[in-house]
């Protein structure tokens, strides 16, 4: 079995394309139960953000595990193979790992270092664990990747030194209107993105801050954490006419900011921040008058300029530790099952012959028997220990040669006795 991911992000295709396979909750949880039906699929998750989609799956064949999770993503953007396809990335076993370990870490963000990914693979976690979709694999390979991303954010300054993407937009926002502060804020939406940009903008002392949400209660929520007003969204066209700048996260079906909500704005001018897959803003807002726009599009080639330098490359140190770390772990666990299967056949066989002794030697005392005992097992461990302390250090050099089949044939191992242990929790495995 192996970890096989398909995906697009910002890194492989255009915000169009982004919005097109962007999934909402229901489709998420779709598209999870229809990667888990797939035929040699045995575990998966799926991160879904504004600018990514990646399906991570256990898988027991590449070839046909590919073409399916790929046919999903295209099938759900209403897009054909050939449109799609060359904005796709495959990332396979070790390749796989370390892809998560870099997502989790930042560094494969649209803002380098950005902290929300590592909430939203702890939620691609828990929702396949709530589903049934996540077994021991991806388990242990999200925590450890979790892990990774608490290790970059703890042991550097990559999410202070890097900006957002809340930070940059309002930079340039800035351009067009002056100082947030001052200035009256709308944001659209009531989850993480929208708590960040509400966030920032409370912090940058914003005169006024409203959060305009479908949902009242959550947006009473947001803005009462903040010290903001909230708003229902049948209200969203009074607070746009009355903003400076107005930051939407909500990535609704449908436009929640028409051009004509926006309208002539020379004696106010607004700047217009669009954070959302699929868009909340119509394109066409950016040639009305007074009018500013800013979406991910137009963020991408500014934040992919501003890398976090040395951060950045203390980061990849600490993924690429973690890397090796978690692979080598890995490998040694693929052998315990062998080992454990191999010491159990050697109980077996101090068993079979303490009968045999018994049979033959009936009036052996107590006290004899459990010193022959004692030497037999000792003689057995020993005959033992160099063997299994090789092939777990084996297993990690690279090549074509499997020490643990290799162990199983010379001992003639019965191959159910290894995957029983295979499938049972075995102690001390890290998997």
């Amino acid at each position: 079995m192996s970890v096989l991911v398909v995906g697009i992000s910002h890194n492989s295709a255009p915000v169009s394309m982004l919005e097109a396979a962007a999934v909402d909750a229901d489709g998420l949880q779709k598209l999870l139960t229809d990667v888990a039906g797939c035929e040699h699929v045995s575990e998966a998750a799926v991160i879904a953000t504004c600018n990514r989609l990646e399906i991570y799956t256990e898988v027991e064949r590449f070839h046909g595990s590919v073409e399916e999770l790929s046919r999903r993503i295209i099938e759900g953007a209403g897009q054909t193979l050939e449109t799609m396809l060359p904005h796709l990335y495959v990332h396979y076993d070790d390749g796989a790992v370390s892809h998560l370990f870099k997502v989790a870490a930042g560094l494969d963000s649209m803002a380098v270092g950005e902290g929300q990914i590592l909430g939203q693979a702890r939620a691609a976690l828990q929702l396949g664990q709530e589903m049934g979709t996540v077994g021991p694999a991806l388990n242990s390979l999200f925590q450890q990747a979790l892990r990774v991303g608490k290790r970059s954010r703890t042991e550097t300054d990559i999410d202070r030194a890097a900006p957002s993407l809340v930070t940059a937009s309002l930079g340039r926002a800035e351009q067009a209107v002056g100082d947030v502060r001052g200035k009256r804020v709308a944001v659209v939406g009531a989850g993480a993105m929208a708590g960040l940009a509400t966030a920032t903008v409370s912090r940058l002392e914003a005169a006024d801050v409203v959060v305009v949400n479908r949902t009242t209660a959550n947006a009473e929520r947001l803005a009462n954490e903040y010290g903001a007003r909230s708003a229902s969204l049948d209200k969203l066209a009074e607070e746009v006419a009355a903003a400076d700048i107005v930051i939407t996260c909500a990535g609704a079906s449908g436009l929640l900011v028409p051009a004509d909500m926006v309208g002539d704005r020379s004696d106010h001018p607004i700047a217009l921040i669009d954070l959302a897959l699929p868009h909340d803003i119509d394109p066409d807002a950016a040639s009305l008058p007074g009018v500013t726009l800013i979406d991910l599009a137009a963020l991408a080639d500014e934040l992919h300029a501003s890398p976090a330098g040395k951060e950045v490359l203390a980061v990849r140190d600490i993924v690429t530790q973690e890397v090796a770390a978690f692979l080598s772990a890995r490998r040694q666990s693929a052998v315990t099952p062998t080992v454990v299967a191999l010491r159990s056949m050697a109980t077996g066989v101090v068993d079979a012959e303490m009968e045999r002794l018994d049979n033959k030697l009936p009036d052996l005392d107590e006290a004899t028997r459990a010193e022959v005992l004692r030497t037999v097992r000792r003689v057995a461990d020993k005959l033992l220990h160099e063997p299994t302390v090789r092939v777990k250090e084996l297993a990690n050099e690279t090549g074509a040669v499997s020490y643990a089949a290799a162990l199983a044939e010379l001992f003639a191992l019965d191959q159910n006795a290894v995957s029983a242990v295979t499938r049972a929790d075995v102690p001390g495995d890290p998997s």
